[in-house]
């Protein structure tokens, strides 16, 4: 009677096993949009379904690169010119060198290849160039070979007007780069009484939620915003500290909540004390603060990858003043391009500028 049931159960435990969904191998999603489209759907209709298009490229001023949460670079512009053109967001995938760029796109972790090489390189990596092609630039944009539907519409897209409009776009963002549209208030409301500014009890309660002195927030906030609540960015950067949409998202912030002064500046001290808490390592407090200033500015990543190229180079990576080289060191390929350097390109400048500046305003306050 046993032998019997065992007989029964053995035949039932094979069928269960193989009517069970096999596991999804961890592949990528360009990958398995190609997969998809050789099942008769196009390679261009499912990226249109997964809302975003995957674009490889280098880090570097012409090419991409972060800024406050905003892509900049031509390559990035003119990607971005294209998936608006299909409905697309656009995702950047960055690669260490050009080698690594092409076998990025041809083992599927990105839909298009942005590079700065001729046709001939594509070619003889087994893509299909694709969209752009300039000389001048000596760029051109590859796809794998199979991405015929995908191949046609950069075709399509790319005219002989189109690197020029483009480039005419990317110029007027750079200009604004720099400007915050915003209303100017004084440096001191009452120097006398040592007011700064109608925020200071924001300040203050800041300085409580951080252990930072207010008046270093007030120094912070004056070169953020100068102390006006309606300030908004190119990049959509608002209020007093100048918090990015997404930013504020992370910090529990609603959409409609940002420009409201108490809740933008109390969510400008949560993210202090995470930055604090994420540099830790650095063991002076008041070095730290040097970092952290650094780090809401450019991003902790850059800040990061500057510390590691001053360990590289036998310098204190503890010490701002012996890292802010490496800040400034940024914006040149000798840097960026560094294998201990994981985010790529920065405007460098901007950055050491911006701690110096709160520092002196800071010192300036009393």
């Amino acid at each position: 009677m046993k032998l019997h049931l065992l007989l029964l159960f053995i035949p039932l435990m094979w069928c269960a096993c193989k009517s069970r969904t096999t596991p999804a191998s961890p592949m990528n999603a360009a990958f398995e949009r190609e997969k998809s489209a050789s099942g008769g759907e196009s390679d261009l209709e499912d990226i249109r379904k997964s809302g975003e298009l995957i674009v490889a490229t280098i880090s570097g001023p012409e090419t991409y690169y972060d800024y406050h949460g905003a892509g900049l670079g031509l390559q990035y512009a003119l990607a971005d010119d294209f998936a608006r053109s299909e409905g697309l967001k656009v995702r950047v995938e960055l690669a260490n060198d050009t080698t690594e760029l092409l076998a990025m796109v041809k083992r599927g972790d990105a839909d298009v290849a942005a590079l700065p090489v001729g046709e001939e390189r594509i070619k003889e990596a087994g893509l299909q160039p694709a969209g752009v092609n300039d000389a001048k630039l000596h760029t051109s944009w590859a796809v794998r070979p199979h991405a015929e539907e995908l191949a046609e519409a950069l075709r399509a897209w790319f005219t002989s007007n189109t690197l020029a409009e483009v480039q005419a776009g990317e110029k007027k963002r750079l200009r604004e780069v720099h400007e915050v549209r915003r209303h100017m208030q004084a440096v001191f409301l009452s120097r006398d009484r040592g007011i700064i500014s109608v925020y200071d009890p924001l300040f203050k309660q800041a300085s409580a939620a951080t252990g930072w002195d207010w008046k270093l927030i007030a120094a912070q906030c004056y070169q953020e915003s100068g102390f006006d609540p309606n300030a908004r960015s190119w990049a959509g950067a608002r209020g007093l500290m100048q918090l990015m949409p997404r930013t504020a998202a992370d910090l529990g912030v609603a959409a409609d909540q940002v420009g409201d002064p108490q809740t933008n500046v109390a969510a400008a001290a949560r993210l202090i004390r995470k930055l604090s808490g994420q540099l830790a390592d650095v063991p002076d407090a008041n070095e730290r603060i040097k970092f952290v200033l650094a780090s809401y500015n450019g991003g902790i990543g850059h800040v990061r990858d500057a510390m590691a190229l001053a360990r590289k180079y036998g310098r204190d990576a503890h010490r701002w003043d012996e890292v802010a080289p490496y800040i400034l060191g940024l914006q040149s390929p000798q840097y960026y391009r560094d294998p201990v350097v994981k985010h790529g390109y920065m405007i460098g400048s901007e950055t050491a500028g911006y701690v110096q500046s709160i520092l002196s305003r800071w010192q300036g306050y009393g």
